[in-house]
C-alpha cells in the first residue's frame, strides 16, 4: 500500500534505510517484530513455507509499497520477507510509529483506512485464486489491474512474480499468455500487456 497515504513527516524523519541483496531475508516468520517497511526500490516477496518445503507467495511488493504493517500489533512476523531482486527498504520503528499514533489520533485513523483498503485487495486476490481456469484467472487479473486507459496492464515485477501472485507455475503462466496472445486477446511488450480484445473495454 502507498506509504504516502498516511505516513507523517515525523515518522519519516525517524526512519532508516536498509539494503538487501537478491535472496536476502528482510525478516523471517517467527522473528520478533521491531518495525514495518517501505520498499524504496527493488522487490520483496512475502511468503510462507509449508511442511513439505513448498513456498506459497502471499504478495510481491514493489517500490512505494509498505509491508508488515500488521506487525505493529503483533509480537512476531507471520511470514518471510525475501528480496526478489536487489532492494532498498525504509525501516519504520514499531515503537516510534505507535508513539506517533498515541500523539495524533487522526494519523491512526488514516492508517486504519489504509489497512481497510489492504483487506479489500486481499479479498480480490482470494477471489482470483478461486478461479480454476488459468485463462480466466488471468482475465480477472487484467480486469482489476488495468491502467487508467483500461487498455493495458503495467507489470510491477517479472512474469515469475506474476505467476506466484496468481498461484500458477511460471510454465502455466507462459503457456496461458502465449495462448491469449495467439487468440488476439492480448499483445505483450516489455513490462506491459496490451488488452486488445473488446471484452476488456472499461
Amino acid at each position: 500500500m502507498p506509504a504516502k497515504d498516511w505516513l507523517a513527516p515525523a515518522i519519516r524523519a525517524a526512519s532508516s534505510e536498509r539494503t538487501l541483496k537478491a535472496g536476502e531475508a528482510l525478516f523471517r516468520q517467527g522473528d520478533k517484530t521491531v518495525a514495518f517497511f517501505e520498499i524504496v526500490s527493488g522487490r520483496v516477496r512475502l511468503a510462507r513455507v509449508d511442511r513439505a518445503g513448498r513456498e506459497a507467495v502471499l504478495h510481491v511488493a514493489g517500490a512505494g509499497d509498505t509491508i508488515a504493517e500488521a506487525s505493529l500489533f503483533s509480537p512476531q512476523y507471520h511470514c518471510d520477507a525475501i528480496a526478489g531482486a536487489d532492494a532498498v527498504v525504509r525501516v519504520y520503528s514499531k515503537a516510534e510509529v505507535l508513539s506517533a499514533f498515541a500523539r495524533d489520533p487522526t494519523l491512526a485513523q488514516a492508517f486504519t483506512a489504509t489497512l481497510a483498503r489492504q483487506v479489500m485487495n486481499l479479498r480480490t486476490r482470494i477471489e482470483q485464486r478461486n478461479i480454476r481456469s488459468a485463462r480466466d484467472r488471468l482475465r480477472h487479473y487484467f480486469s482489476v489491474n488495468a491502467d487508467a486507459d483500461g487498455r493495458s496492464v503495467t507489470l510491477s515485477g517479472t512474469l515469475k512474480d506474476l505467476a506466484a501472485e496468481l498461484g500458477l507455475t511460471h510454465e502455466a503462466l507462459y503457456r496461458t499468455l502465449a495462448g491469449l496472445e495467439r487468440s488476439g486477446e492480448i499483445k505483450r511488450t516489455k513490462g506491459k500487456i496490451a488488452l486488445t480484445d473488446k471484452k476488456y473495454k472499461i
